[in-house]
């Protein structure tokens, strides 16, 4: 089971952290803040809201990319809603200090090992993609994502001096049993509420850690999965793939590093990567609960930081996901879904404006699906 019966628990409300982060990151977040303002009114919920700093904004008043209090208050949130971190203020800063490692810190902590990418085209956005119609018309796929292990945490690592003086950079893509068939079982389980079609996407014709992948993920298949439909593919060909058809996909699984290719790649196939939202989900913990963060895809774009432009739609689908995938609420999250697509038939941001449309910013574009709402609570 992904959801999660928080009301089981007799708790008051759903306790969210909300984590706005730098540049779009709070204008985009305050138009989520807004949906939940209304869900909160006409839905009977009660969000329990605390916020803090993470991201180059903590390091500015903090000190460090995300402090030891902010991620108490993440060890005790039901669920995260995260904007974006990072900016060129703080790009020259050690490896180790940036913005970045406030979110990769969370995610090795609440050890979120699942990255849940969705990639969907919206009637509207059809011809925003830069494939043909044809191609993406209908297209609703994710991408899952080991997010906590393979290369990017792998050890050792680092930046090293040979034997002869000359310097070279290590890094360890390294997979564990338990690693594999933590996200694989998670991908199965996905797959079950959808078509009922995982791909797994591998090296394994090159890589010993690809050829581990592929065994385990398919020894749990065979094992408590067989009513799933599951193929191996090699990860170059999956990128070909999602280009040439990637209406044959329904959840795609991959490792920590090919899946962070891929999941871009997926999401500009809907035109624009304001447009989708991500949860990345860890294991179960006391009391049935399942840690989850919840982000928009696209990062703090700080070219466009403070003009109100940004596209804040991927965030309120974001909270979506949070609604459906940690709190049970699929009805509530299926009209936020429902009032998101029919904003779009009458205005688009920047990046998603077309020629039927008005051209909004990002209080008018969280206007308008606050909008639908209205019209759709009748």
């Amino acid at each position: 089971m992904l959801t999660t019966n928080l009301n089981a628990m007799n708790k008051a409300g759903y306790e969210v952290l909300i984590l706005k982060g730098d540049g779009i990151g709070p204008e985009i977040i305050a138009q989520a803040e807004r949906v939940m303002d209304w869900l909160e009114l006409n839905r009977n919920i009660r969000f329990l809201r605390s916020h803090a700093l993470i991201g180059g904004e903590a390091i500015d008043l903090e000190g460090a990319p995300i402090s030891d209090a902010t991620m108490q208050k993440a060890f005790a949130a039901d669920a995260i809603l995260f904007g974006a971190v990072g900016g060129p203020r703080w790009e020259t800063l050690p490896f180790d200090q940036r913005p970045e490692r406030g979110i990769l810190r969370i995610r090795k902590e609440l050890c979120l090992f699942g990255n849940i990418r969705l990639a969907k085209t919206y009637d509207a956005l059809v011809n925003a993609s830069t494939l043909k119609p044809e191609i993406v018309k209908g297209l609703d796929l994710i991408v899952l994502r080991e997010n906590v292990g393979g290369m990017y945490f792998g050890e050792p690592r680092g930046i090293m001096k040979a034997s002869d003086g000359s310097l070279f950079g290590l890094n360890t893509h390294i997979y564990t049993d338990e690693q594999i068939l933590r996200v694989a079982r998670l991908a199965f389980e996905l797959a079950r509420g959808r078509r009922k079609m995982v791909c797994s996407v591998d090296k394994a014709n090159v890589m010993e850690s690809g050829e581990l992948w592929r065994r385990r993920v398919q020894e749990l298949h065979d094992a408590e999965f067989s009513d799933i439909t599951l193929v191996h593919m090699y990860a170059d060909n999956c990128s070909m793939q999602l280009v040439r058809q990637p209406k044959q996909f329904d959840v795609i699984l991959s490792d920590n590093l090919f899946g962070d290719m891929l999941s871009d790649q997926a999401a500009m196939l809907a035109g624009s990567l304001g447009m989708l939202p991500s949860a990345s989900v860890g294991p179960i913990g006391p009391y049935g609960v399942r840690a989850a963060l919840y982000e928009p895809i696209h990062g703090s774009a700080p070219d466009i930081a403070g003009k109100g432009i940004a596209n804040p739609l991927a965030t309120i689908l974001s909270l979506a996901m949070m609604l459906r995938l940690s709190f049970g609420l699929t009805a509530v999250a299926t009209l936020v879904e429902r009032a998101v697509e029919s904003a779009l038939s009458s205005v688009g941001t920047p990046d998603i404006i077309r020629a039927d449309v008005r051209r909004v910013g990002t209080v008018e574009m969280g206007d308008a699906v606050l909008s639908q709402l209205e019209n759709l609570k009748k």
